[in-house]
């Protein structure tokens, strides 16, 4: 097969040597060898590359769409129709450099990642913080990350207080307090405070390199994705070949052999059916959908299996109150205040959520005294008088434990005011309201076979979330290996489509048939993903699987309609009843209709969304 630099060339070549045909044939009026000389040069620059593709495609004895468009040229050539045969061959190139174009996109994915990888560390030395390479840093170092720095390795914090940003590795929706003895993981971000660690991988052992390894392993098998052009062209192929065969046997004139071929020059197929996919393109554009792979337009509407990363997917990917348990006669309202009061100077994930909570309920927060947040025992103040701590039932004796109502699913903290319990709050990753409706509608509108939770996070979370969209199959604590593993597969045995947004879902996505990126949150999975929802609504999800399914009905009816007509013209031209020059315009008007009708792939339509 040619090169793509190859294709570009013979490409733009065939384009100029057009423009310079129609130019002087027809505004100059000079239908000598000065009009024929540029379609000539390009014939042989194109020609030469598609006759040797032409013998191994016989030696392998493939025969798709491409195959006997090459078969048109070397026809159009010996019937003396140069134009036709560079316009060919200008679909041909053009739709090779397209692919290539594609596919070189398609494959950033670890570029993208390779970007979030340091490529330095801060050694902690006796004469004091020292940069090296990662390459240096060695098990046992003790490193100092700074703040807004991603951590270079995977590690043990021993000095220092602070948060990282985990969720784009984990799945874990919220950002995660560090302490002395709290391990860290490569990738994470620091947020506000410098923290010194102990380095207990070497980097290309910590857990980014080894999603790194694995999104390149994906990359390296994508799933089988066969083009609908070539799927039709198997056996429009043959058939063609067949009737003009048959033609010219039965006759014994060989220009019924070469009018059966003008006219059967697969333009439906090789033009129809990619301007079905650029119209789809743009309209998936307009309503904030990116297509990447412009296969996945082909499949989505034959989608058998979903799977669904929870966090930022069908969740919002922060932490909201959703019950408060008053204890020892206590009011609901009065043991948000006085959380919500000390919840004022704590950076904890939970503690935006139960300040919101309180604003929402209209609460007047209390005046704080002495507030104090020691790593691993909790929040505690004077307020009113009263000393309160709020922690989390981990943090309690077995004694006091056991006063608390049982464990539910989701998280919690805990009230005390005087050493007294006060009461609970309650809290749950937030699903999107539209998440349930648009579960309930997949199976009956869609005909998706079965759906999936594929989650980093905990079980209960994962569970709790699974019960309220209406998803009984949820999988949580898994890592990026995991994921990967389940949905290659799956994909193994039917059409697949991953949805998800963090950096732990790019090389499932890059496993399933289709794979999609939710939201903006990460470059590598928008560079893994084939298609790239900007907005954070399921329903464009929705929308689509509507533009997929929509494209690939109208390329059909463009290809095979089109190919029908031509199967009629080809009995006709066999039968010695349309010579090859009107052969080739009865073509050209089939082509005509077939792109027209391909170009409503573009347009809006009736319904883009159904739940």
């Amino acid at each position: 097969m040619p090169g793509e630099r190859w294709h570009r060339i013979a490409a733009l070549i065939a384009l100029v040597a057009i423009a310079i045909h129609v130019l002087t044939r027809y505004l100059l009026h000079r239908t000598g060898v000065e009009s024929l000389l540029p379609l000539w040069i390009a014939m042989t620059i194109g020609g030469v590359p598609l006759l040797y593709e032409l013998s191994l495609q016989l030696y392998k004895r493939r025969f798709g769409a491409d195959f006997l468009a090459g078969m048109s040229v070397v026809t159009a050539t010996i019937m003396g129709e140069w134009l036709v045969a560079t316009i060919i061959i200008l679909m041909l190139s053009g739709g090779q450099v397209l692919e290539a174009f594609a596919t070189r996109r398609a494959s950033s994915a670890l570029s993208a990642l390779a970007k979030r990888m340091p490529t330095g560390a801060h050694r902690l030395t006796a004469e004091g913080v020292l940069d090296v390479t990662l390459e240096e840093v060695q098990v046992g170092d003790r490193l100092v990350v700074f703040p807004h720095e991603i951590c270079p390795v995977d590690g043990t914090v021993l000095q220092g207080d602070g948060t990282m940003d985990e969720s784009f590795l984990t799945g874990e929706p919220y950002k995660i307090r560090k302490t002395a003895g709290i391990q860290v993981i490569s990738g994470a971000l620091n947020q506000g405070s410098a923290l010194t660690i102990r380095a207990d991988n070497l980097p290309s052992d910590s857990r980014l390199a080894r999603i790194m390894q694995v999104v390149q392993e994906a990359e390296e098998n994508p799933p089988e994705i066969r083009r609908l052009a070539d799927r039709l062209g198997a056996w429009y192929t043959p058939l063609s070949l067949l009737i003009a065969s048959a033609g010219w046997t039965f006759s014994g004139v060989p220009e019924r052999f070469l009018a059966v071929l003008v006219i059967a020059t697969p333009c439906p197929l090789l033009l129809a059916i990619p301007i079905s996919v650029m119209g789809a393109i743009s309209l998936a554009a307009r309503r904030g959908i990116v297509i990447r792979k412009p296969a996945i337009l082909e499949q989505v509407d034959r989608v058998q299996t979903i799977f669904f990363d929870k966090t930022g997917t069908l969740t919002h990917g922060e932490p909201v109150v959703t019950g408060v348990v008053p204890l020892a006669g206590t009011e609901s309202e009065e043991v948000l205040r006085l959380c919500a009061s000390l919840e004022q100077y704590s950076k904890h994930p939970l503690a935006g959520a139960i300040l919101r909570a309180a604003t929402e309920k209209g609460i007047q927060l209390a005046n704080v005294e002495h507030a104090s947040e020691k790593p691993g025992e909790g929040l505690s103040g004077q307020i009113d008088g009263s000393a309160v701590l709020v922690t989390g039932r981990s943090k309690l004796s077995p004694e006091v434990a056991s006063a608390l109502p049982r464990p539910t699913q989701g998280m919690e903290c805990v009230a005390i005011v005087n050493g007294v319990l006060y009461g609970l709050i309650r809290f749950h990753d937030r699903p999107r309201s539209e998440s349930k409706a648009f579960v309930a509608h997949l199976k009956p509108k869609h005909h998706v076979r079965d759906l999936r939770i594929l989650s980093g996070d905990r079980e209960t979370e994962v569970k709790h979330l699974g019960s309220i969209v209406g998803i009984d199959h949820a999988e949580s604590r898994l890592s990026p290996e995991q994921k990967l593993a389940i949905v290659r597969e799956e994909t193994t045995r039917g059409t697949t489509m991953f949805l998800g947004d963090g950096v732990n879902d790019a090389p499932a996505m890059l496993a399933a048939t289709v794979g999609v990126a939710f939201g903006q949150n990460s470059d590598v999975t928008a560079q893994a993903a084939g298609a790239v929802i900007m907005e954070s609504n399921l329903g464009k999800v929705d929308e689509l699987l509507h533009i997929g399914s929509r494209m690939r009905h109208i390329a059909l009816q463009s290809a095979v309609g089109g190919i029908a007509v031509s199967l009629a013209g080809m009995v006709l031209a066999a039968m010695g009843y349309l010579p090859p020059i009107m052969g080739a315009l009865a073509q050209e008007i089939i082509d005509l209709v077939a792109v027209l009708n391909a170009l409503r792939a573009s347009l809006p339509g009736h319904v883009l969304r159904d739940f």
